[in-house]
């Protein structure tokens, strides 16, 4: 899979480092902002890109690339993905989708109408431990209680204690703990059970209205999904699937599913089917996957478990009383 990539930042470093170990994924060129353009530079000597661009309209157009990975500030996500999408070209989005629900079904209707892949990069989804508790969860029985924590002190959290809003905890940028840590736990428990009858948000209110950490609460038929994420603190992070008839605890933070404990029939056993590789390999090489052999059917429940998502995230964001400007449009 070719790939052209939009931004600069700490993540689009990560996948750059993840497609050296992958002889299927190959970084085709570079867009950046006119202002990061030493930046795009020391990334494309670093590793090799053979193309740097730093308009965007010329980068569609002219770069060669199977789809175009969204590495950048949340809320410019849905901007970008639409002109992309207009340009003809496959979008892969990071998280998290977009900043509204309204953004993120136009551009679903978009690329359906256009027949483009639309792609959310959520690396969870596509771990193998993940597809293990899939496969097996009925063997917990009927399920009585979820409990996800990603608790994680942000690099930025000291600056916004002296007052200085960085994107991460900018409204404006659609930022925020649940936008950027607990949406993990989202996913986690939607991909599992579906749209939950309710969702609850309890957050801890910054001094510019966002939140910096907070716990939402599911109410599923039978049981209650309890997922707390935080910026601004730190605790060791899990998630627990409770049954009748066992449990299933994923040892560390949900956004990695690295280990698993698994009591059922009586017995308890700790593994993983994960293997130590870098954390995207494995929606990468899925997403290669799925526009390889053109597998629509599989792109589109991917596409509709993300909107689900979405819809969970505005309503957990506004039943908290965070606002964002995307809100108005």
């Amino acid at each position: 899979m070719k790939v052209g990539i939009v931004g600069t930042g700490k993540i689009v470093r990560e996948f750059l480092e993840m497609q050296k170990t992958q002889e299927r994924i190959e970084v085709t060129s570079l867009v950046c902002r006119p202002g990061s353009v030493e930046k795009g530079r020391e990334l494309q000597e670093i590793y090799q890109i053979p193309a740097l661009y730093t308009d965007y309209e010329s980068f569609l157009k002219e770069a060669k690339m199977d789809a175009v990975y969204l590495g950048i500030v949340n809320q410019m996500h849905a901007a970008y993905a639409e002109k992309a999408l207009l340009a003809g070209r496959n979008v892969i989005n990071e998280k998290p989708f977009t900043s509204t629900v309204k953004e993120t079904e136009k551009l679903v209707s978009l690329a359906r109408e256009k027949k483009l892949f639309l792609l959310e990069a959520i690396t969870l989804l596509h771990f193998p431990n993940y597809h293990w508790i899939r496969e097996h969860i009925r063997e917990l029985g009927k399920i009585t209680m979820v409990q996800c924590n990603y608790s994680q002190y942000s690099s930025r959290y000291d600056q916004y204690r002296k007052g200085e809003v960085l994107p991460a905890f900018d409204p404006a940028s659609s930022g925020g703990s649940l936008m950027d840590i607990n949406i993990y736990n989202l996913h986690f428990t939607a991909g599992l059970f579906g749209m939950p009858e309710k969702i609850h948000y309890y957050p801890r209110i910054g001094f510019n209205g966002i939140d910096t950490s907070g716990t939402a609460v599911l109410e599923y038929p039978d049981f209650h999904a309890v997922l707390s994420g935080a910026k601004d603190s730190e605790s060791p992070g899990y998630a627990v699937i409770q049954g009748e008839d066992g449990y299933i605890r994923v040892n560390g933070i949900p956004s990695q599913v690295a280990e698993l404990t698994v009591f059922a029939g009586g017995v308890t056993r700790t593994f993983t089917k994960n293997q130590k590789r870098h954390r995207m390999v494995d929606e990468m090489l899925e997403f290669d996957r799925i526009l390889t052999e053109d597998d629509r059917e599989t792109a589109d429940r991917l596409l509709e478990h993300s909107l689900t998502v979405m819809k969970l995230l505005e309503a957990a964001r506004k039943d908290g009383g965070i606002h964002f400007p995307a809100d108005e449009g």
